[in-house]
């Protein structure tokens, strides 16, 4: 990423960014920094979210958090639709497999192939996900999965590990600085009983 990055600074290009969200607190941080060298769009599809209302909820935060924090280039919003079921059909028959294996990674291609054929369709320069700011998130299978979408929508994908110099830490502190709703689960029904049952013990 830093050396794409380099390349546009080099050419002076602000190119237009789709940036997979999946929620305003793991957005935070990534808009910080890639709002200095893109116009960005931030994408929300989280068909995975349990219940409905968090889905929403989640949405009124991420359009809070575009709205009051200051972006070098114009950041713009665009929500996906509530696909529950293409989720629930994804996920059959792994949902006992515990978070971070399998059903993980059909749902970050589920929601990264939705951000690819938007970014094409949309004429879009590249497209990437905030996922990867998460310390339980597979940085390098996002990227390989993004990796092989960009290959079949032909728009390049933005390689990521948010997490690294800080970035993790630095989504804290801003989430703390825009008083940001910070769940406490992924958003799935797996993730949300996997940490209920966490509490418990």
């Amino acid at each position: 990423m830093e050396k794409v990055i380099g390349c546009l600074e080099e050419e002076e290009k602000v190119p237009k960014l789709l940036l997979h969200s999946c929620c305003a607190p793991c957005s935070s941080y990534v808009l910080e920094y890639l709002s200095q060298y893109f116009e960005i769009t931030v994408f929300y599809y989280n068909p995975n979210i349990f219940p409905e209302e968090e889905f929403y909820k989640r949405i009124r935060e991420q359009e809070r958090l575009i709205r009051e924090m200051p972006a070098k280039y114009p950041v713009h919003f665009l929500a996906g639709n509530y696909d529950s079921e293409k989720f629930y059909a994804m996920v059959k028959g792994l949902e006992q497999v515990p978070e971070g294996g399998e059903r993980c990674f059909k749902c970050y291609e589920l929601r990264l192939r939705e951000a690819a054929k938007v970014a094409a369709a949309g004429g879009f320069d590249y497209f990437t996900t905030t996922l990867s700011i998460s310390p339980l998130k597979n940085a390098a299978k996002l990227n390989e999965i993004g990796e092989r979408l960009a290959a079949e929508y032909q728009v390049a994908y933005l390689p990521s590990d948010f997490k690294k110099k800080n970035g993790y830490k630095r989504s804290t502190e801003l989430s703390r600085e825009y008083g940001l709703y910070r769940q406490d689960y992924c958003g799935c029904i797996f993730s949300k009983k996997e940490r209920m049952e966490t509490l418990q013990k």
